[in-house]
This record gives C-alpha cells, sequence and structure tokens, in this order.
C-alpha cells in the first residue's frame, strides 16, 4: 500500500502562483535562489541532458534592463501602453530565466527537452511557493523576442526561454481562479 504524503498533497491541492503585481520586496537571496535551484532542477530528464540552464536577474539588473525593454518593444512596432507593461513585468523582486538550452541527442528528441525545461519551470514556482516566496511563471516579450533575449539575457540560438520565473515576499493574497473541469478534459479506455 502506497504511503500518502499529506502535507505534500495538501500543498499541490492548494497551491498558486502570486502574480508579480502582488509582491513585495526583498525576494530570497543567493544562498536561498540556488536551494531553490537544486530542487527545481529534480525533474524527468530523459538521457540526463539538463537541456536547460539558468539566468539569475536581481534588482540592478532588473532595473537597468527595464528602460531597455520598454525600448525594445516599442522598436518592435507595439504601442506604449504594451511598452509599459513589459517593463512593469520586471518590478518583482528577483526574476529566474529559465533557460532551454537543447541538446543534440539520437534518442531524445527536442520536444521532449523543452518538456524538461517546462518540468524545471514548475518546479522552481513550486519549490519557491514551499518556502513560503510568492512565485510566478510568466514569459512575455523579454522572454519570447529572441533578439531581446540574446542580447540582454545571454542566449543564444537555439536557446529560447522557457520562463521567467518571478520570486518575492507574499503580498494581497490573489483571488482563486477557476479550475479546469477534469471530467471534461479525461477520456477513460478501460
Amino acid at each position: 500500500m502506497p504511503q500518502k504524503n499529506d502535507a505534500a498533497v495538501e500543498f499541490l491541492a492548494t497551491r498558486r502562483s502570486h502574480p508579480p503585481k502582488l509582491m513585495t520586496a526583498p525576494g530570497p537571496d543567493a544562498g536561498q535562489i540556488r536551494d531553490l535551484l537544486t530542487l527545481a532542477a529534480r525533474v524527468p530528464d530523459h538521457g540526463k541532458l539538463e537541456p536547460w540552464r539558468f539566468v539569475v536577474l536581481g534588482r540592478q539588473t532588473l532595473d537597468a534592463l527595464a528602460p531597455v525593454l520598454h525600448d525594445a518593444v516599442l522598436a518592435a512596432g507595439q504601442d506604449p501602453a504594451q511598452a509599459e507593461k513589459a517593463a512593469s513585468a520586471l518590478a518583482s523582486p528577483v526574476i529566474v530565466a529559465v533557460v532551454f538550452s537543447p541538446v543534440d541527442s539520437p534518442k531524445v528528441p527536442e520536444w521532449e527537452q523543452m518538456l524538461s525545461a517546462g518540468a524545471v519551470c514548475l518546479g522552481l514556482v513550486n519549490a519557491a511557493l514551499a518556502h513560503g516566496w510568492a512565485a510566478a511563471w510568466l514569459t512575455g516579450f523579454a522572454a519570447l523576442n529572441a533578439d531581446f533575449a540574446q542580447a540582454h539575457l545571454g542566449v543564444a540560438a537555439p536557446e529560447r526561454i522557457a520562463g521567467l520565473i518571478h520570486m518575492g515576499t507574499r503580498g494581497a493574497t490573489p483571488p482563486e481562479r477557476p479550475r479546469p473541469d477534469i471530467d471534461a478534459k479525461t477520456a477513460w479506455r478501460p
């Protein structure tokens, strides 16, 4: 008979991301981030390829990047409101960019490696939440625009940003959101 971990089940049943706009300072320090990254790296990784890496963006870097991101969004033809929204997304106390870094492998397809990078993103959010931090997994222009990611986040082709994991101190509790209808999303094949 399996041994149920009630605390883990309760955490998974109640976990919820905290939007960056509800986060406050401080964020985790370097030692705490290292511990969170260690936990996040415990993911499925067929072939032990480790097709991901981390770029930790602290407050000084985020402050410097915000106006650059604002200008890059405008230069890409988006309107000032979108540029302001993109720049304001860098207001979190700390952001960890999870970089999908595919490995040439005859055995493990790239899409499977990308799933591993996505698992790292969720693992990092869950590790931060379990440690009492506010955390959220987002993307946006900074993650999705290859030119910006290459110039300012050190991402080189064929790498891509799998997620920007925002972390800080919990502020206001976010409202609960609707959850999927599991019966509508499940097919049973006895």
